[in-house]
């Protein structure tokens, strides 16, 4: 396991700085996942860790030692990207050696690393295997093994599961944080997926257009998101936002409400609108209800819940759940 420290980090490709001034501290064998849309500078961040891009300016430690200008070989850090790379003619064995391999470890070395790998990994029956006869979710296994066997003190994951489809991301999801509790290590993880984020993390860290928004635990952002942006990124579906006369109304530039803190009744309510969609998921309920004045308004309730389109029903904001954010976007 390894702290890491960003000092300052300062990135620019050319004229272009697309990581102005970056302070971070991810603790020992944490879960951190850096998170926020296309762009806003996570993926450089990785890689800036990994010594895959050189940094403009600032210092980058790794257990208490100065990293910064050390070639990715000599950091102690594994990285698993979104694309597995493996070789198709090749082994799940030999894929999970090879680096090993050319480091010019001893075979049975290189053998009890990759047998305990694949252990951790639920990969032991596959080893034999080649990629071609894999799914997706063991091919991605597969990758994380490889960098298993290197004994890193930081793992690093590079949107890892964007390439499955929607069940064998859960299932992934599940096993990473499994992982991560088996083995203790510091892990880095990217995406611009706000609910892997959620369910991943123990520390997330929100970035937008270089800068850091927020730090903290998945609920400490979702409960009290400290910025407009965070409060709008984080949660799905995302937190209602008004300005104008409601927010005023509120001591605010804008005014906020999540989904689940807005109760529904059928007469009276502090705001009256009509429902214009309705959808069903199941276990919950979504209203789309348009309020004149305010705009459209979505209402989270139990799968249950029998309102339909057309109806006109009353909304009150439940106390003690709402959120003030001034101009700046900063919450108040």
């Amino acid at each position: 396991m390894a702290a890491l420290e960003y000092i300052n980090i300062k990135k620019c490709f050319g004229p272009v700085t697309v990581l102005p001034d970056i302070s971070l501290t991810i603790p020992h064998g944490s879960f951190t996942v850096f998170v926020g849309p296309s762009g806003c500078g996570k993926s450089t961040l990785l890689r800036l860790t990994a010594g895959l891009e050189d940094v403009t300016a600032g210092v980058l430690k790794i257990d208490g030692e100065d990293v910064t200008d050390k070639q990715a070989s000599a950091r102690g850090i594994a990285m698993v990207f979104q694309s597995y790379a493996l070789y198709p003619h090749m082994t799940l064995a030999d894929n999970i050696g090879f680096a090993l391999k050319m480091a010019g470890l001893p075979k049975a070395e290189i053998r009890r690393k990759v047998e305990s790998a694949a252990e951790v990994l639920q990969l032991t029956p596959l080893l034999a295997r080649k990629p071609g006869e894999l799914s997706g979710g063991q091919r991605q296994r597969v990758a994380i093994g490889r960098a298993i066997v290197r004994e890193p003190k930081v793992f690093l994951f590079d949107e890892p599961l964007s390439n499955l489809d929607a069940a064998l991301r859960t299932q992934m999801r599940v096993e990473l944080a499994q992982l991560h509790k088996r083995l203790g290590a510091t892990m880095i993880y990217v995406t611009h997926d706000q609910v892997e984020a959620m369910t991943l993390a123990d520390r997330i860290v929100v970035l937008n257009k270089g800068v850091i928004e927020q730090t903290g635990t998945p609920m400490e952002l979702y409960t009290r998101p400290q910025t407009l942006f965070v409060a709008g990124f984080i949660g799905s579906p995302k937190m209602n936002l008004f300005s104008g006369k409601v927010a005023a109304a509120a001591g605010a530039h804008t005014f906020g409400v999540r989904p689940e803190h807005i109760d529904v009744s059928e007469n009276g309510g502090e705001w009256r609108g009509e429902v214009r969609f309705v959808e069903r998921l199941g276990s919950d309920t979504f209203l789309h209800v348009e309020v004149p004045e305010i705009g459209l308004i979505i209402v989270r309730m139990d799968g249950t819940s029998t309102y339909s389109g057309g109806s006109t029903i009353g909304l009150t904001p439940r106390a003690g759940f709402t959120h003030r954010f001034n101009e700046q976007g900063a919450a108040i």
